[in-house]
């Protein structure tokens, strides 16, 4: 083995995975990080419970990756979320199916985790340099950093990539790294966001009633599509799960149409004929507000959201209420920036990489985690992604170490 260390540049999950796959090999492994402590991003993300992977088939499972499912296909396949999930039992954290087919650890906590991981790396001899800011590389194919003791340059035996996307650029993620492969010929697809709420143009008297209000066991559809979940009315839109995991199609027809027109299902456990049915029983005289109370349940906000998008319907007609509860149609007009994204699409080319993770551009030197253009939604998706790549980069280094055409940092 190479006296050179390995570099991983990046110290979230896919960083941290890949180091331990290496460092478990017997090989010397360092990771380099701008900020002053590791994973933020993944601490951040599993404040409300860390949503580690999913529970579902892996053929659907692996549909969730849309364009980029021939590129992810065999990399999950690789490493599934059973593979993640026993890996998480080794490091002493259970994990449990929740309802939603969502898997968690049963402590719901993030740091736990990474606290056992952190030691487990420690204990493969893994070195972890915080305040490191990668810089690009050096004349001589040396890795370049600022530090806090000047500018350094390290030899790696090879180098992985693990810098994330271009969302919560505060935490770290923030798409710096792509002027520096753009400037070796790597080639980026731009940042998108991903995962992330929609701009609707409530009315100023709808606001007052609904901002913060949550829109329960719904469902939402687009065009072919139908998903499940849950909504928070805000400020400037819409927010939650059944919005992410229509991302990608919403994003492409708001740029390419200037909105989208999603409906929404108020009661997606009737059929338009049982709703129908059950309004016709409330008393005639009854407001909105308590036909739909009375008749489906269907608290506040429901009203003043029918209300908002009725035009000129006339709502006292129960089949003209009853097909708006099951498909009222809602103009979303914009997404939520890349800042307000829980993750990013965009980034390295999947044309960029060859069988290995590696950038064709430059030998020695693989990419993985958000760094590359794929994207998914939320619900353990984006975590498995992340895993799955740096193991099949990690898998990569240790090929190219038994074979190395050109030194690291050079163009192949």
């Amino acid at each position: 083995m190479s006296n050179r260390p390995i570099l991983i540049i990046g110290a979230g999950p896919a960083g941290l995975m890949a180091a331990e796959i290496l460092a478990g090999a017997g090989h010397l492994v360092e990771i380099h990080d701008a900020m002053p402590s590791p994973a933020r991003k993944f601490l951040m993300a599993g404040r409300g419970g860390l949503n580690i992977t999913h529970s579902e088939p892996l053929d659907r499972f692996i549909t969730r990756y849309g364009a980029a499912r021939p590129f992810m296909d065999p990399l999950i396949r690789a490493f599934t979320p059973t593979d993640l999930r026993d890996w998480c039992h080794g490091l002493g954290v259970e994990t449990f199916v929740g309802s939603s087919g969502r898997v968690f650890p049963k402590s719901f906590k993030a740091s736990i985790l990474l606290r056992a991981w952190l030691q487990r790396l420690d204990g493969l001899g893994v070195k972890l340099f915080t305040r490191h800011r990668w810089t690009g590389w050096a004349d001589d194919g040396a890795v370049s950093f600022d530090t806090p003791a000047g500018p350094q340059t390290v030899q790696a035996a090879a180098t992985i990539l693990a810098l994330g996307g271009a969302s919560w650029p505060r935490l770290g993620s923030d798409g710096g790294w792509s002027a520096l492969l753009a400037a070796r010929g790597v080639p980026l697809a731009p940042f998108r966001p991903s995962n992330s709420g929609f701009d609707v143009a409530w009315s100023a008297g709808f606001l007052e009633r609904a901002e913060g209000e949550p829109l329960k066991r719904i469902a939402l559809t687009f065009k072919d599509r139908t998903v499940p979940g849950e909504l928070v009315v805000t400020r400037t839109g819409l927010e939650g799960g059944a919005l992410y995991a229509l991302s990608a199609p919403l994003r492409d027809a708001i740029e390419r149409e200037g909105k989208a027109v999603v409906h929404l299902d108020l009661k997606p456990d009737l059929t338009g004929p049982q709703v129908q049915n059950k309004l016709a029983r409330t008393p005639p005289a009854d407001s909105l507000a308590n036909k739909l109370r009375k008749g489906l349940t269907l608290g506040p906000p429901t009203g003043a959201l029918i209300r908002e998008f009725a035009g000129d319907v006339d709502l006292g007609r129960t089949a003209n209420l009853a097909a708006l509860v099951k498909a009222l149609p809602v103009t979303l007009s914009g997404q939520r920036g890349l800042d307000r994204a829980i993750s990013s699409a965009g980034g390295i080319k999947l044309s960029a990489l060859d069988g290995n993770l590696m950038l064709s551009a430059l030998s020695g030197v693989f990419a993985c985690g958000e760094m590359l253009d794929w994207e998914a939604p939320t619900g353990g998706y984006l975590l498995q992604g992340c895993y799955a790549t740096a193991v099949a980069a990690a898998r990569g280094v240790e090929r190219f170490l038994t074979s190395p055409t050109t030194l690291p940092g050079e163009g192949a």
